[in-house]
């Protein structure tokens, strides 16, 4: 596989709570966007290029030829979602519709990206108090759950509950339970335009979450997903290869 042909990822993440929470460094002292990335990298192997950008980098590290280049952004953001400028957000709204994926995380659901992509509040039920998170696999033959134990067992994680003030999934991949007897839309696929979009749940920045294997899985299946977009036909593509790409992970 030549260099051009490589599924290119931009993994973003707010970068806040990292450099500023004790409790947080402790978890992830290489930022939260370090384990999310090393696992695309691991899943995809050769078959990925992976770049990181984030809240403080000019323009959020989402300027114009980035995201030309990027098949595929992941996205977690939580204390500051007001700081994001409207003009990257407006950028990656019509990259979307283009053709490109998004993976949106955990308190990304209030981000001005997944809000706008969705036209819905996206607010949810929320209690932070550590217990444990059950993911169960509702779509087994989907490609996000390819070699997905199910469940998936997170030991301490932040409840997120139903209602969950989204448009019914295009496809429900995962749904969550938790020991206080709520249930969530913990997995959600959406297309819009071109692109198609995958909304993960779990992923609070004061547990080890994304060092679990299976979510670094889950998270690198979305990836391959999302990047089987098309771009528009009737715009100019951002891609330099105007062919449709299909990434696809194969079960261990």
């Amino acid at each position: 596989m030549t260099p051009s042909s490589r599924l290119r990822v931009t993994v973003w993440n707010e970068n806040l709570h990292e450099q500023h929470q004790e409790s947080v460094k402790k978890v992830y002292p290489r930022g939260m966007h370090t384990p999310i990335a090393e696992g695309i990298r691991r899943e995809l192997g050769g078959e990925v290029t992976v770049r990181v950008a984030t809240l403080d980098d000019p323009e959020h590290g989402l300027t114009e030829k980035v995201l030309a280049d990027t098949d595929v952004l992941t996205w977690w953001g939580h204390a500051a979602h007001d700081r994001v400028a409207d003009e990257v957000v407006n950028r990656v709204h019509a990259r979307v519709l283009d053709g490109m994926g998004i993976v949106v995380l955990h308190s990304g659901h209030m981000s001005k990206i997944f809000m706008r992509l969705m036209g819905t509040s996206c607010r949810l039920r929320w209690r932070e108090n550590g217990e444990r998170e059950t993911v169960w696999t509702v779509s087994p033959t989907h490609p996000i759950a390819a070699g997905v134990p199910h469940p998936i067992v997170i030991p301490h994680q932040e409840m997120y509950g139903e209602f969950f003030d989204i448009p019914a999934p295009d496809e429900l991949v995962f749904i969550s339970s938790y020991e206080g007897g709520e249930v969530f839309r913990s997995g959600c696929c959406y297309y819009r335009g071109g692109g198609r979009i995958f909304y993960f749940s779990p992923g609070h920045e004061e547990y080890p979450v994304y060092h679990q294997a299976e979510i670094q899985r889950v998270i690198a299946n979305a990836v391959a997903w999302c990047a089987g977009g098309s771009p528009a036909n009737d715009l100019p593509s951002a891609r330099s290869d105007d062919s449709p790409r299909h990434w696809y992970l194969i079960p261990d």
